[in-house]
């Protein structure tokens, strides 16, 4: 695997290398949830490009931006090892030369849940990195986590919207044995926070319990799945059963359903989510 730090250099590399190209983006930290990403883009790719950048302008917060945990050394080592032959690691002024006046905007998905609760502007910075990281590659896939269903969504709709020639993939959540769903933020659970954190996985396995049961009035699986966060003493800041395509809140529980949620546990603020599936689909 090789590193490189600059727009010119990962084009380079692009273009000597086989396609299709596949492009994980990270903000480093990474674990077993990034590194089912790299796997699955090996999968299908010829060559893998792993971008490692913290980017600053989706951070509701300069103490959460500062606190973030970065160890390149370590990112590139694990890296390698799940298949990435390209590791992109520019700085901020390469992302963001002096001058940077742009910011793609999506509306109609990013005011709900997370847009609710850390604002618009988070997604606006997600969509415009992961729009300069994909027009600085040039990659033919690209792979998401399922645990960020809202950017996913987001990401498919300014893809479609903007024409960018890039196949958008969503890699299932990797959890631990218990269920807790991988995180960088996992690291900050201390003490009983840690089992109070199971609370999010409990409660979307209550409402898929409830939907395999026959229910589908929404109102009812989301009143399961409170109940299970309930016996965790964790409330959620939100807790909805929407489209995974539009995220509308749904009427009825019939055909694809995604269960969002997202609590703070102590200092530690965690989103999880889940796809029901009923009516025969897949």
């Amino acid at each position: 695997m090789i590193t490189v730090r600059t727009v010119a250099d990962v084009r380079a590399a692009v273009a000597e290398a086989p396609r299709p190209v596949g492009l994980v983006p990270t903000m480093g930290a990474l674990h077993d949830g990034h590194l089912a990403l790299i796997r699955a883009a090996r999968e299908r790719c010829a060559t893998v490009v792993v971008s490692l950048f913290v980017n600053p302008t989706q951070f509701d917060e300069e103490s959460d931006l500062a606190a973030y945990p970065r160890d390149e050394a370590r990112d590139a080592e694990l890296a390698a090892e799940a298949g990435a032959d390209v590791l992109f690691a520019p700085g901020v002024d390469e992302v963001y030369p002096p001058g940077f006046a742009t910011t793609v905007s999506v509306r109609g998905i990013t005011e709900t849940l997370e847009g609710e609760h850390r604002g618009v502007a988070h997604f606006d910075g997600v969509a415009t990195v992961v729009t300069k990281l994909l027009n600085m590659v040039g990659p033919d896939d690209a792979f998401f986590g399922q645990k960020d269903a809202q950017q996913a969504a987001v990401i498919r709709r300014f893809v479609t919207d903007l024409n960018i020639p890039v196949a958008i993939h969503t890699v299932p959540t990797v959890r631990e044995p218990d269920g807790l769903a991988l995180s960088s933020r996992n690291v900050h659970l201390r003490g009983d926070d840690r089992r109070r954190a199971l609370a999010l996985s409990r409660a979307l396995q209550a409402a898929e319990r409830a939907a395999a049961a026959g229910e589908r009035d929404p109102r009812a699986i989301r009143a399961a799945a409170l109940e299970a966060m309930h016996d965790f003493g964790v409330e959620p800041e939100y807790l909805e059963l929407v489209s995974p395509e539009t995220l509308d809140p749904v009427q009825a529980v019939d055909g694809d359903v995604l269960v969002a949620v997202a609590a703070r546990v102590g200092p530690t603020r965690l989103i999880d989510n889940t796809l029901i599936h009923v009516n025969g689909r897949p």
